[in-house]
């Protein structure tokens, strides 16, 4: 069973993920932690899966192309299926289930409005996929994902 997170535990986190690469020395200065004991902190949550990598976040210079949101019926029992057949788009970024009027939620990226709405055809007809609806990204305002 993985242990609470504590205050100190949130405020790791919370300064990770505004600089992952912030160095141990000064993350320990911040929250007033020996860096052994900071460092140790980061390993548990690192081995409880709190912490699941680091990773590089792209600014929207090197994100070259349109972006989009595609909102997805799908008929019952076809998901799976659906799943692995967009996992083979490399245009889908990701790819969330949800509930409500739509099934699945698609982050695309696309080089062009052509390649859009090619991908867009492709994906509406796939078997499985009831309707679609896309949104077109105009500007981000905000991002916390980190």
């Amino acid at each position: 069973m993985t242990k609470a997170l504590d205050a100190t535990d949130r405020a790791l986190i919370a300064a990770l993920r505004r600089n992952a690469r912030t160095p141990t020395a000064e993350l320990a200065r911040r929250l007033g932690l020996p860096r052994t004991t900071l460092q140790a902190r980061i390993e548990r949550l690192e081995r409880s899966g709190v912490i699941r990598g680091y990773t590089l976040k792209l600014g929207p210079a090197a994100r070259q192309g349109i972006r989009a949101t595609v909102l997805l019926q799908v008929e019952p029992r076809a998901s799976a299926g659906l799943v692995r057949r967009l996992e083979t788009m490399p245009e889908i970024e990701r790819a969330l289930t949800c509930s409500g009027r739509f099934d699945l939620v698609l982050e695309v990226l696309a080089p062009s409005p052509a390649a859009l709405d090619a991908l867009l055809d492709r994906i509406g007809a796939l078997p499985g996929v009831r309707s679609s609806e896309s949104l077109v990204h105009l500007a981000e305002r905000i991002d916390r994902r980190g």
